[in-house]
């Protein structure tokens, strides 16, 4: 018996979300995948409150803040665009509003108005830098932190005959 590849695996939203929770820098950061649909369109992550994401003041370490939003517009976005595209993180930046004090959730949601700007935007082979935006937000659903990824985004060449 073979076992699936990765690149597999990750056209199907349950294997990728059951994979990801296991991956060491959530799993022991803390961060759990609490739903991803099965069209990849909208993804919730929380992170725990313990005292391994705590920073030296108590308060949500940064980097976790940060890292819990990695990868999910990337993969979201490639994932709905399809494989004859490049889906990458370019840039990212955070912005602290207020201490985490507690768990914290990010959910993302990609729009049909965002995939159709891309593929419009790729359609001649140029390449689209795109920003998105998270919010973080606390259990009482005020923000924590706003996260912002650029993403680079092109369909690809085809190869030389």
């Amino acid at each position: 018996m073979r076992l699936p590849t990765w690149h597999q695996l990750s056209h199907d939203a349950r294997a990728t979300k059951a994979v990801m929770n296991l991956w060491p820098p959530y799993r022991f950061a803390g961060i759990r995948i609490e739903r991803m649909s099965s069209d990849f369109r909208h993804v919730r992550v929380r992170l725990g409150f313990h005292p391994l994401t705590r920073n030296y003041v108590g308060t949500q370490f940064g980097g976790s803040l940060f890292s819990m939003t990695d990868a999910f517009w990337m993969i979201m976005v490639l994932r709905n665009l399809g494989d004859h595209y490049l889906v990458w993180d370019k840039r990212g930046e955070i912005e602290f509003l207020k201490p985490g004090k507690g768990p914290v959730r990010a959910e993302f949601h990609v729009t049909d108005a965002l995939l159709d700007e891309l593929r419009e935007g790729t359609s001649g082979g140029a390449k689209v830098l795109r920003w998105v935006e998270t919010a973080i937000r606390d259990e009482a659903g005020e923000t924590v932190a706003i996260v912002r990824k650029q993403l680079y985004v092109r369909r690809k060449q085809r190869a030389a005959a």
